[in-house]
């Protein structure tokens, strides 16, 4: 199973303002894009997170000015103490359904 492990700040979009979101690195987004065969819809890919004790399961989001951006709802950091802003690692696992 594909897996990588970086830190990456949280960010919010005026869009989705109650999300919050990580950019992955330009390496691991050219290897998701790579490994993550043909593409679903709006170009999501199927992945397993574990952010300190929260481990999920969602996708990650092609942005073109971003590579791809992850999701992190609002349980997710209040459970963890996060703030936007805050630098946070974690590790990112390709899902093969």
């Amino acid at each position: 199973m594909e897996t990588w492990t970086f830190d990456a700040e949280l960010w919010s979009s005026e869009s989705f303002a109650a999300w919050a979101f990580l950019t992955l690195p330009p390496e691991p987004s050219e290897d998701v894009r790579m490994l993550s065969g043909p593409p679903t819809g709006f170009g999501s890919v199927r992945v397993e997170v574990t952010l300190g004790s929260s481990t999920w399961r969602t996708s990650v989001f092609p942005d073109k000015a971003r590579g791809y951006v992850l999701p992190v709802k609002s349980a997710v950091r209040r459970r963890e103490g996060l703030e936007l802003g805050d630098r946070v690692g974690l590790t990112l696992r390709l899902v093969r359904d």
